[in-house]
């Protein structure tokens, strides 16, 4: 399979936005899509991941397909078991304090503004 069939081009950053908000776009995947990357990458079976990461093959299989959400400690814990940066895998889980979500729902310009100046990347 070629790479684009498993990564489409943007996500929103966080799920349930306002549709005003959908600017605040990142070329991020979502989680399972990124769980599926990662466990593939690492050439690891569903059925051998899941006990290493003490839950279910079934549970994972719905995780990867985003039929569920992780809980913080289980982004935790993949995050450790595969060496990946734990801040992308909770942004990518949902994992957002609730004053982030706010800030971003209320002011999604305003937000793309300063995550465009904290990290200079020009505008489009």
């Amino acid at each position: 399979m070629r790479s684009h069939e498993y990564f489409p081009r943007e996500y929103c950053l966080i799920g349930g936005l306002t549709k005003k908000s959908t600017q605040i776009t990142l070329l991020l995947m979502e989680f399972g899509v990124l769980l599926r990357s990662l466990r593939r990458k690492k050439g690891i079976g569903i059925k051998r991941l899941a006990p290493d990461l003490g839950v279910s093959y079934t549970y994972l299989s719905k995780l990867e397909s985003n039929k569920v959400r992780p809980s913080k400690e289980l982004v935790e814990r993949i995050a450790h078991y595969f060496s990946y940066d734990q801040n992308r895998l909770l942004l990518a889980a949902e994992k957002v304090p609730n004053d982030i979500l706010e800030i971003l729902r209320e002011h999604p310009e305003e937000a793309l503004e300063v995550l465009r100046e904290r990290f200079r990347q020009p505008q489009h």
